[in-house]
């Protein structure tokens, strides 16, 4: 099936794919999903063809490429799901920003928006960011857009400026994102952030500091490693000193007291300095999270010239498969009860480690087929083997290449589905 679907569309090339599926002998209850019935493996670009989508319709034009089974994704929202194991990260973060951090009547500083529609403007979703027209982060082959001006937004960062722009200075947003990617246990077409944005005042940042009333929020002066142009270091130096020690508090909050953490400088287009997050885990550095002091120039742009601020970003799925022992990122898509129930927990701070639903061994496979030469990218096959193969599919290693002189090209990888998804193949 795969192989002749794509035969239709051969010019030059062709490729040798493994494909390894575990199957459940005899055991017709599926952990991971169903395989999909659909006559269309993508949303094509037809012209005046529509996409509707949560409620509403999108003209479909030559950016249009979002797939079948992303498509049926959208509006599940695990992270709202109770006692599902992403709703309960979800929740025990909300709960310790609740509980640490309270506004001047005994409110929670922080607002929570976990509901927010996931079809952004790409202005949304890059530029508001201060994304380059040219970053490849904008690239078609590594994001899903419903056409030229909307798509599924790639991370909860898209809603930072509107809530900015809003008033907001001190938020948690929680929801679905959607990036193409490769097939492994740790990828996923669809997976969950929670970013948290903090914004400053000059009598808030430096209240209690000697002399503060010295002290200046901007200047000035040259961009360095360390800071912007427009900061003053004194107030870099305790923006950042706040955004490490809530992180802290909230990595000790979730994995426990003694963890080993260390900060690593990274770059990310809407902050500077920029840093990741790693714990020490069982012996192993884990990078859990992306943070840095926002962009003065996003800030500004949203109407809050007069603060400073940080922001950070967490992946949900990421935390859950360190903290429950879960070891497909697929499985959260599960609707079996064997893996459900093992969530049902009376206290969201309860210790949890997930139980394997089954013991049998993967099967591999070979596929073969030919590819256009042109306009081809990995993540098009991905999405194609997701779509027919629906979470069945584990994994999809491209293990060998070859070109004719004639430009003949022959590739081989391996595709690994695992044992508890019933008795299916492709």
């Amino acid at each position: 099936m795969v192989c002749s679907a794509l035969r239709r569309v051969a010019r030059m090339r062709v490729y040798l794919v493994r494909k390894a599926s575990s199957v459940s002998r005899g055991h017709q209850h599926q952990a991971l999903g169903s395989r999909p019935a659909v006559s269309e493996f993508t949303v094509g670009g037809a012209p005046g063809g529509l996409v509707e989508l949560l409620g509403k319709s999108y003209p479909l034009d030559d950016y249009s490429n979002l797939s079948r089974k992303v498509l049926s994704r959208v509006g599940r929202n695990l992270h709202n799901k109770q006692h599902h194991p992403l709703w309960l990260i979800k929740e025990r973060v909300k709960e310790h920003f609740y509980k640490q951090y309270v506004g001047r009547f005994g409110t929670p500083l922080f607002s929570v928006y976990d509901d927010l529609s996931p079809v952004v403007t790409t202005w949304q979703n890059f530029d508001s960011l201060l994304i380059p027209a040219d970053h490849p982060s904008r690239k078609k082959g590594d994001n899903y857009y419903l056409n030229r001006t909307h798509m599924l937004r790639a991370h909860t960062s898209a809603h930072q400026w509107d809530l900015l722009h809003a008033g907001l200075d001190a938020f948690l947003v929680v929801g679905d994102v959607y990036r193409r990617d490769q097939i492994d246990s740790q990828h996923y077409p669809v997976f969950h952030q929670l970013e948290a944005v903090r914004l400053f005042s000059k009598h808030e940042l430096f209240a209690g500091i000697k002399d503060g009333e010295s002290l200046q929020l901007f200047e000035q002066s040259s961009r360095s490693t360390h800071k912007q142009e427009t900061h003053t270091m004194e107030a870099m130096k305790l923006v950042e000193f706040n955004l490490k020690q809530t992180l802290t508090r909230l990595v000790t909050h979730l994995f426990g007291d003694g963890l080993d953490i260390r900060w690593v400088d990274c770059y990310f287009p809407f902050t500077h300095p920029s840093f990741e997050l790693e714990i020490n885990f069982h012996g192993e550095w884990l990078e859990v999270l992306g943070c840095g002091v926002m962009e003065q120039q996003l800030v500004n742009s949203a109407g809050a010239q007069d603060k400073i601020g940080w922001a950070f970003g967490l992946g949900l799925e990421r935390l859950a498969m360190i903290l429950y022992d879960i070891p497909d990122i697929r499985l959260f898509w599960s609707e079996d009860e064997r893996f459900l129930k093992q969530f049902c927990l009376s206290d969201i701070n309860q210790k949890v480690k997930f139980q394997p639903l089954s013991k049998y061994p993967a099967v591999i496979n070979d596929i073969s087929f030919w590819l256009p030469s042109e306009n081809y990218t990995e993540n098009d096959f991905y999405d194609l083997v997701r779509t027919i193969g629906g979470d069945l599919v584990e994994k999809v290693d491209l293990i060998d290449k070859f070109e004719h002189p004639k430009q003949l090209c022959w590739d081989n990888g391996w595709t690994k589905w695992r044992p508890e998804i019933g008795p299916h193949n492709i």
